[in-house]
């Protein structure tokens, strides 16, 4: 197999073409793969035919699958999450503020796959912000503040029971299976800023979605700097917009960019089957 791999001309994201995903790979292509997709931080692969085994068997070439914590599993397979959302739904877009998945874990995942199965003709892109970039562009006096820092990590905000998913989400009719449970109070703390131990490249680590605080510092003061972060790496020179296709996988680097859902698709059905990838360390 011969991969082609067009850069987005964005700040992150390619395409890759010329592998079908639903075969064995050599460990070269792993590998090569592994390449494009650390140094593009967000790779898609369009027109797979993938079935739940297909996606795991594809993520394990990548890592361990890790745990989602607050997802049920599809009926078809222990290790994939459904991000469904049904034509009539009236609850809020799911995950439309930027984060990286599970960063309040003891370690982050290294990595999301997510399948297009049912794609609107209309909206849906997912966005990507690139931290490595916004890491790279902050003012000094910025970096300065934040070189240091420990951020508290929490996912109190989402998927505790009185949490943005919690209960009274629940009785809204969300197609989604979410577990909001006592366990989101839990938190970790994580450098805001973190060196990527496979490419050797700073980036700043998560958002306001599941950072409750600083260490050291006042929830006054913290709040506001978390407003003054988000506005920073959330830049539209940091962001690229992923266009989703049936058949589509997109698999990105948790440790360098953020993502956020976007909505437009309303009177259509929306699936998409998801795997998270573990990591190794932090």
């Amino acid at each position: 197999m011969s991969l082609t791999v067009q850069p987005s001309g964005a700040s992150c994201g390619a395409t890759i073409t010329g592998v079908q995903l639903n075969q064995s790979l050599s460990d070269d292509l792993v590998a090569e793969i592994r390449e494009h997709w650390l140094e593009h931080k967000v790779v898609a692969f369009p027109d797979q035919q993938l079935t739940p085994a297909h996606l795991v068997g594809f993520s394990e070439q990548f890592g361990e699958i890790g745990e989602d914590p607050f997802f049920g599993h599809i009926d078809e397979h222990p290790q994939v999450a459904a991000i469904q959302r049904n034509a009539d739904e009236t609850t809020t877009i799911f995950a439309e503020f930027f984060h990286s998945d599970w960063s309040f874990m003891p370690v982050p995942p290294a990595a999301t796959a997510l399948y297009g199965v049912t794609i609107p003709p209309v909206g849906g892109d997912t966005l990507f912000a690139d931290q490595v970039a916004a890491y790279k562009q902050m003012p000094d006096d910025l970096r300065a503040r934040v070189e240091s820092l420990t951020a508290i990590h929490s996912a109190a905000l989402g998927y505790a029971p009185d949490g943005a998913y919690g209960e009274a989400d629940q009785e809204q009719g969300r197609s989604m299976k979410i577990l909001p449970s006592e366990r989101a109070l839990e938190t970790f703390e994580h450098p805001l800023v973190r060196t990527h131990y496979e490419t050797g490249k700073r980036a700043l680590f998560s958002s306001a979605a599941y950072i409750k605080g600083f260490v050291g510092l006042e929830r006054e003061e913290s709040d506001a700097l978390l407003v003054e972060l988000y506005e920073h790496q959330t830049k539209p020179e940091f962001v690229y917009a992923q266009r989703w296709q049936p058949g589509m996988l997109v698999m990105w680097d948790n440790r360098s960019v953020l993502h956020a859902a976007t909505g437009g698709y309303d009177g259509y059905d929306r699936l998409l089957h998801r795997t998270t990838i573990s990591d190794t360390q932090f």
